[in-house]
């Protein structure tokens, strides 16, 4: 049998006003061919090394999730440095029972200098950093588990966020709580990834260069994550493959996105997320659901 995959798009909460975000929101719930809608997460508009308008990532989203009821809700990723993994579990359970069961936490360990920078938020050093990112994915996972749904919880030793007889109640939705999604393309990433995660979503900036990553990228990610569920006895089928396609400005963009995005199906991505930019508002959800979801939907089935 085929495996289904669903498309998804992803809504930036920088660059844009508020009743332009929930505009596209609305007009995004009318599109049944969206399957899923993401955001990024990010404290300051990323174009810039400083400053600039941005709304908040998780409170954007539980504002907007009205308007897309039924739909799997995700961030791609939201960004370890600025949220504390027990404060982040609890946040992601009421989205777990605000979307039914369908929240995807997409985590990544954070890169922008200029956001850390000037809210004084610590950057540390990649190792530390990744260190504390591998800390918080356990705790999101102990936190989520059904030895945390009563006391006298978990208790968990851990250098940055250990955790002392914790619960989280009320628990998740039945199911296992939100998915897990990692954003990590480097060896630790992956074989963190490959251990602990329910998916992978390939970021959409490399973390230590800073630049776009394309399908090359996606296609060396998930063949080393491939690699290490085979070693340690993971079903590669059970696990996601998320790849993110801009959409650009013009039709010449948008056809090459539909190429992109069929590319990525050849190379093995389960889930297509076509990014829109904030500037082409309400109609530009139209237009990307007309020239580039619907046309990927009619090829694949």
């Amino acid at each position: 049998m085929t495996r289904h995959v669903p498309i998804g798009i992803k809504t930036s909460p920088q660059a844009v006003d508020w009743p332009t975000l929930d505009a596209m929101w609305a007009r995004i719930g009318t599109h049944e061919v969206f399957e899923s809608v993401w955001m990024n997460d990010h404290l300051t508009d990323i174009a810039f090394d400083r400053h600039g308008p941005s709304f908040e990532a998780l409170t954007a989203m539980a504002t907007l999730a009205h308007h897309v009821p039924g739909r799997w809700l995700g961030h791609a990723v939201l960004s370890a440095t600025f949220r504390h993994p027990a404060v982040l579990a609890k946040a992601a359970t009421v989205m777990d029972h605000v979307t039914g069961g369908r929240f995807i936490v997409g985590l990544g360990a954070g890169w922008h200098a200029g956001e850390h920078v000037s809210l004084g938020i610590p950057l540390p050093p990649m190792h530390e950093r990744f260190d504390r990112f591998e800390s918080s994915v356990h705790v999101l996972r102990a936190l989520w588990s059904p030895e945390a749904t009563t006391p006298p919880g978990v208790t968990r030793s851990d250098p940055f966020y250990p955790l002392l007889e914790a619960t989280n109640e009320p628990p998740p939705t039945p199911g296992g709580g939100p998915k897990l999604w990692l954003g990590a393309g480097r060896r630790r990433g992956i074989a963190l990834t490959a251990a602990l995660a329910d998916g992978w979503v390939m970021p959409a900036v490399d973390v230590l260069s800073g630049r776009a990553t394309d399908l090359d990228d996606f296609s060396r990610g998930r063949d080393a994550i491939l690699t290490q569920l085979e070693a340690i006895g993971r079903d590669p089928d059970a696990f996601e493959f998320g790849a993110q396609v801009p959409t650009g400005d013009t039709g010449d963009d948008r056809q090459k996105a539909l190429t992109a995005a069929r590319d990525a199906l050849d190379r093995g991505a389960t889930h297509v997320i076509l990014n829109v930019r904030p500037r082409m508002g309400a109609d530009g959800v139209d237009v990307i659901a007309r020239e580039v979801a619907g046309p990927l939907r009619q090829a694949i089935g």
